[in-house]
């Protein structure tokens, strides 16, 4: 595993190498969520020890928030780490970085783990519940379990 400073950073790089903007704080943090889910989607492993919080909007990693705010997210992984991972963030970058902030965090309110851990708390309530990474693994066999379903319907058709 590695520190999600990194691949925080990687995000960042990466995005502006892209779409040649700086990223915005709410798409950093849902693109974090969508590459630690990926992760376990294709590897079965996390990316990453730290863990996310519910909060209203989706998925935040509050480690991340002063690093980004204040231009600090500059240390890179190694280009060992960006090339073992290198399916994992295409598919990240190809899917949802050209997705708005909004639509983003529209798409992980529906996500099991932030449902499950926001549950009792109101729409627009203040929470600070951690997101278990067991729960992420469930988002991820469900996506997998899409993804086989998906496939098999196109090679049928």
């Amino acid at each position: 595993m590695i520190k999600v400073q990194l691949v925080a950073s990687y995000i960042c790089k990466r995005y502006m190498d892209t779409f040649h903007q700086a990223i915005d704080e709410m798409k950093l943090h849902k693109l974090l969520y969508f590459t630690q889910r990926e992760a376990l989607v294709q590897t079965g492993e996390p990316m990453f020890a730290e863990q996310f919080m519910a909060w209203k909007y989706g998925p935040v990693m509050p480690l991340i928030r002063p690093l980004y705010k204040n231009g600090l997210l500059i240390n890179m992984p190694s280009d060992d780490f960006i090339n073992a991972n290198k399916n994992v963030f295409d598919m990240v970058f190809t899917q949802y970085a050209p997705r708005d902030s909004w639509s983003l965090s529209m798409l992980s309110h529906d996500e099991y783990s932030w449902i499950k851990a926001r549950n009792g708390c109101g729409v627009d309530d203040y929470c600070d519940t951690l997101i278990q990474l067991e729960d992420i693994r469930e988002d991820a066999k469900r996506i997998k379990l899409r993804r086989a379903l998906y496939r098999n319907n196109v090679t049928t058709v």
